[in-house]
Formats: structure tokens, C-alpha cells, sequence
């Protein structure tokens, strides 16, 4: 069952708390046009040692929101908000392709709240951000059909990867109006926050794919550069979902670094 918290704009946030009440919270965030669905399955590997806290970002899921011009700091904002909330002194955060954009202003802004954080499959954006090619901005503006999904699939997962697209939870939500796709679109393409990062105090793991057409990788060592103390960690082979498709190889590691 979700809680909702109020912003001060009237934005009502659908939020989401599982694990043990007594437990560190751990706060996840997700990728862009994507609601906490994002981590239907991935945050159950969480949940003996953290207090997991999922957020429905404005225009996804049951969050209620007019769509305005959003940007990955409005939803940072939000986050420390939620954060606020719910009276934890401080949280471990994990953000996943926007929201590893999303986390980079938390943890800039809010250093005070965030113990650690997890940078997965993100970019810095601004001048020094690598931009993907031009045919995969091609594929992902074409019209929706079924080699076009196939083909943004194989974005997220390798080949080897068995499932069909209505196996994976990160190909967007479904619900979302066409307004709501285009603002968050905008939020993740104007994000920069390149000169913020070296507020960043937490201990960082960066995360990046070796093969991820849709960030390249070397958007991870530019993040890992720009952060006092940050340890950074490519999985060969790995695509834009890679930390879906390995979670179960990448769940030690993880852990370890939370803990």
C-alpha cells in the first residue's frame, strides 16, 4: 500500500516503504518514464537488511501532479522531500539511469541525508557528458512496433538474456501521457550536473555497463572522476539493464558497499 506525501507546489507523491521497520532506509530510484514498478522485483534483495522507500515520480504511476517543466532537480527535490518525511536521519540511495541523475543532486545538495550512494548506468550530463550514437536516438524516436521494441530491448539486455519485453519492468510506464514521456524526456536530456558532483561527500559506487548503447560507459569514469571518494566498477559485457539481467551476481557487491 502506498503513502503519499504532499509537496509544496500541491504535487501529491505516491511512496512506497517495505522491509523492516526498523532497519536502515535505502531509497531507489528509477529510470526515466518509469514508476516504482521499476523495482517491483530487483528491491526484494534489499529487504532482509533495508528499509526500501520507492517513489512514483511526477507524471508515473499513482503520483498526482500537473505536468510542468520538470527537471532532474525538481525530482531530487521531491526525493529529499519524501527523505524529510519520513524522519530517518540518513539514507543509502541507489539511482539506476535518471535516477542516478536525480541522485547526483540529492547527494550534491542534501549531503547531510545521503550515507551512500550507488551511481548505475548514469551520466553527468553537461559539456563533458558522451552522448549516445545517432541511431539510437533514431530507434527510440521511431514509431512503435514490434521490431522497435525489440530492438530498444536489446538495448537494456545481451542477447544471451531469455525473456520477452513483457518480462522486463524497465520499458517505461505504460500509463504515462504523451505530455508527462515528453517532460520526463526533457528532465533527463537537460540534466547537468557536472559542476555539483564535487559536492558529493557520501562514499560512491559507480556502476556502468561495458556495452550500454543508450549511456556509454564512459560517461562513469567521467562521475567517478568528479567525486572525492568514489570506486568505480564496469560489468564486461553489460547493457543499459545489465543491473537487472546480473542483479544476482551484483547483489554481493552491492550489499557489501551498503553495509
Amino acid at each position: 500500500m502506498n503513502d503519499y506525501v504532499r509537496a509544496p507546489d500541491g504535487a501529491l507523491l505516491a511512496v512506497r516503504q517495505a522491509g523492516p521497520k526498523t532497519a536502515p532506509p535505502l531509497l531507489l530510484l528509477q529510470g526515466q518514464a518509469n514508476s516504482m514498478r521499476w523495482w517491483e522485483e530487483l528491491r526484494t534483495g534489499f529487504e532482509q537488511a533495508y528499509r526500501t522507500v520507492t517513489i512514483d515520480y511526477r507524471g508515473t504511476g499513482n503520483t498526482c501532479a500537473d505536468v510542468g517543466d520538470w527537471t532532474t532537480l525538481t525530482f531530487a527535490e521531491d526525493a529529499a522531500l519524501v527523505m524529510a518525511e519520513f524522519g530517518f536521519e540518513s539514507y543509502r540511495v541507489y539511482g539506476t539511469s535518471m535516477g542516478g541523475r536525480v541522485a547526483q543532486h540529492l547527494a550534491a545538495r542534501h549531503a547531510s541525508r545521503v550515507e551512500r550512494l550507488i551511481l548505475a548506468c548514469t551520466s553527468p550530463g553537461g559539456p563533458l557528458a558522451r552522448e549516445r550514437s545517432r541511431e539510437v536516438r533514431r530507434i527510440l524516436a521511431s514509431p512503435e512496433d514490434g521490431n522497435r521494441i525489440q530492438r530498444v530491448l536489446r538495448f537494456f539486455y545481451t542477447d544471451d538474456w531469455p525473456g520477452r519485453p513483457s518480462d522486463s519492468l524497465l520499458l517505461g510506464d505504460p500509463t504515462m501521457t504523451p505530455a508527462a514521456s515528453l517532460a520526463h524526456l526533457r528532465a533527463s536530456t537537460g540534466h547537468d550536473a557536472w559542476t555539483a558532483l564535487p559536492d558529493i561527500t557520501a562514499p560512491t559506487l559507480v556502476l556502468h555497463g561495458t556495452d550500454d548503447p543508450m549511456v556509454p560507459p564512459e560517461n562513469a569514469e567521467i562521475i567517478a572522476s568528479a567525486i572525492l571518494d568514489a570506486r568505480l566498477i564496469h560489468h564486461h559485457g553489460g547493457r543499459h539493464g545489465f543491473f537487472d539481467e546480473f542483479a544476482d551476481d551484483l547483489r554481493p557487491t552491492l550489499l557489501d558497499f551498503l553495509r
